[in-house]
């Protein structure tokens, strides 16, 4: 299995995402949206950073309990019921990023929703991996 991160030079620079990830060889694996629930199923984190963290967390656990590993993302979807602060935490939230997943990055969109199904969650994420 392999994962082929694509960044042409006539688009912007893919900082943090890549534009295009091609695989070849894997299995699918489809990750439900995670939000910053722990255990008791109740939302942790006062903020948006926090939220971030563990939602990435869990989205991580979700993988490793199908036998993948970052590497293995090839596409994520991040929920936002505020892209403004979002955008405002963005550096902080690429630092939890390759703190937790590394710098392969996935192809990546951030999309502004009216509220999440758990309505203290600020964010949800989502995702496709692709294991040999």
């Amino acid at each position: 299995m392999s994962l082929e991160r694509i960044n042409p030079r006539e688009l912007s620079p893919a900082t943090g995402f890549s534009h295009a990830v091609v695989a070849s060889g894997g299995r699918l694996v489809f990750l439900a949206g995670q939000t910053a629930l722990d255990g008791a199923g109740k939302v942790v984190g006062e903020t948006l950073p926090e939220q971030f963290e563990r939602a990435l967390a869990n989205l991580l656990a979700a993988l490793a309990g199908a036998g993948g590993s970052p590497a293995d993302l090839a596409r994520v979807t991040v929920y936002a019921a505020d892209v403004a602060a979002y955008r405002a935490c963005a550096s902080e939230l690429g630092g939890i990023w390759r703190r937790l997943a590394g710098r392969d990055y996935p192809a990546m969109a951030v999309v502004g929703v009216v509220r999440l199904w758990d309505e203290a969650a600020m964010v949800e994420i989502d995702g496709l991996a692709v294991l040999p």
